[in-house]
C-alpha cells in the first residue's frame, strides 16, 4: 500500500466516523429528512474536499503543536455536508435535472423533490453548526472560519458559479467564461478545505498562501479532468450520468477548446499547483500524490 493510498484508507474511515456521529440518526423524527440526509452523504463520494481538510492539516502541523485532530475532522465533516448539500441542489429538476449521482438514483429521485432541497437546506445548516463547535487556534478566530466557509458557499462563489454555469446553457462561450464558472463552482469549496485545514493547526501566513494557490490551480485543474471524463467515460465508470454536458450545451473546457488542449491544460494547472507547495517541502508530500492522483483518475 502506497503512502496516498494509507491516508486515504484511514482518513476517509475517520470522517465517515465523524460524520455518522455528528448527523442525526435515521430513527430522530422527522424520519424521512434523515434518511435522505445520510442517504446522499454515504452513497459513496471520494470525500475529496475533507481529505484535502486533512492533508493541507498534516502538511502544516508542526511538531510541537498540541491541536486535536478531533477540531480538523468537525471541518472536515462540515465541509462534507456543505458539498454534498450542492450536490442534491445541483441534481435537481429545476438545475441539472440528473438522475444518478456516486453511482446511486439521486436523493429527489428515491424520495422526492421537496425533500431533496429539505435535505440539501438541513446539510448546509449543518455545515455552519459543526464550525460553530470549533475550538479555534490562537493564530485564526473562530469568526474567521465562519466568515471563510460563508464567503466560499455564498453568492461570489459556489452559489454564483452554479447561476453562471445555468445561464450559459446553449449559449457559445468563451474561455474566460468556462475559467470563471470553474473557478467559482470548483475551485472555491477545495480551495477552502485547504485553507480550513491549515488554520485549524494554526499554519503560518506563508504556509497558507501556499495552499490557497495549490488550491486554486488544483480546483480548475479537477474540474476540466471532470469534463473531459463526461466526454470519454460510460455512466457505469463514472457512477453518474455522462454524455449530459454535451447535451446540454455546458460551458465546459472540451466545448471551448476541445479535448486535447483540455488534458494540456489540466497538466499545466496541476503542475502549477504543485509549484505553489514548494514553501511546504517535504511536508506536501501527500498532497502532491493527492494532486497526480486527480490528473490521471479515470472516474
Amino acid at each position: 500500500m502506497t503512502s496516498l493510498q494509507a491516508f486515504l484508507k484511514k482518513n476517509t474511515k475517520l470522517i465517515d466516523a465523524t460524520l455518522r456521529r455528528v448527523l442525526p440518526g435515521v430513527t430522530i423524527k422527522p424520519k424521512i429528512l434523515h434518511q435522505a440526509m445520510r442517504y446522499s452523504l454515504f452513497a459513496g463520494g471520494k470525500r475529496l474536499r475533507p481529505l484535502l481538510c486533512l492533508a493541507a492539516a498534516e502538511a502544516c502541523t508542526q511538531k510541537d503543536s498540541r491541536s486535536s485532530l478531533d477540531q480538523t475532522l468537525l471541518l472536515a465533516a462540515a465541509l462534507e455536508c456543505l458539498h454534498t448539500y450542492s450536490l442534491i441542489h445541483d441534481d435537481l429538476p429545476a438545475m441539472d435535472n440528473d438522475d444518478l449521482r456516486r453511482g446511486k438514483p439521486t436523493c429527489h429521485k428515491v424520495f422526492n423533490e421537496g425533500i431533496a432541497i429539505l435535505a440539501g437546506d438541513a446539510l448546509l445548516t449543518t455545515s455552519f453548526g459543526l464550525i460553530s463547535q470549533l475550538k479555534p487556534p490562537r493564530r485564526y478566530p473562530h469568526s474567521l472560519f465562519l466568515k471563510e466557509m460563508a464567503h466560499a458557499a455564498g453568492s461570489l462563489q459556489l452559489i454564483g458559479g452554479q447561476v453562471a454555469d445555468l445561464e450559459a446553457e446553449g449559449k457559445k462561450v468563451s474561455i474566460a467564461d468556462v475559467h470563471f464558472i470553474h473557478e467559482k463552482k470548483t475551485a472555491a469549496l477545495i480551495t477552502l478545505s485547504l485553507r480550513l485545514g491549515a488554520m485549524s493547526v494554526n499554519a503560518s501566513s506563508r504556509d497558507l498562501e501556499a495552499l490557497t494557490k495549490f488550491g486554486k490551480a488544483l480546483g480548475l485543474a479537477f474540474q476540466i479532468v471532470d469534463d473531459i471524463l463526461d466526454v470519454t467515460q460510460s455512466s457505469a465508470q463514472l457512477g453518474k450520468s455522462c454524455g449530459k454536458d454535451l447535451v446540454a450545451h455546458k460551458a465546459t473546457y472540451p466545448a471551448a477548446i476541445g479535448l486535447a488542449a483540455s488534458q494540456k491544460k489540466a497538466e499545466q494547472l496541476t503542475l502549477q499547483a504543485e509549484q505553489a507547495l514548494k514553501p511546504l517541502g517535504e511536508r506536501a508530500g501527500v498532497l502532491r500524490l493527492l494532486a497526480q492522483e486527480l490528473l490521471t483518475r479515470k472516474n
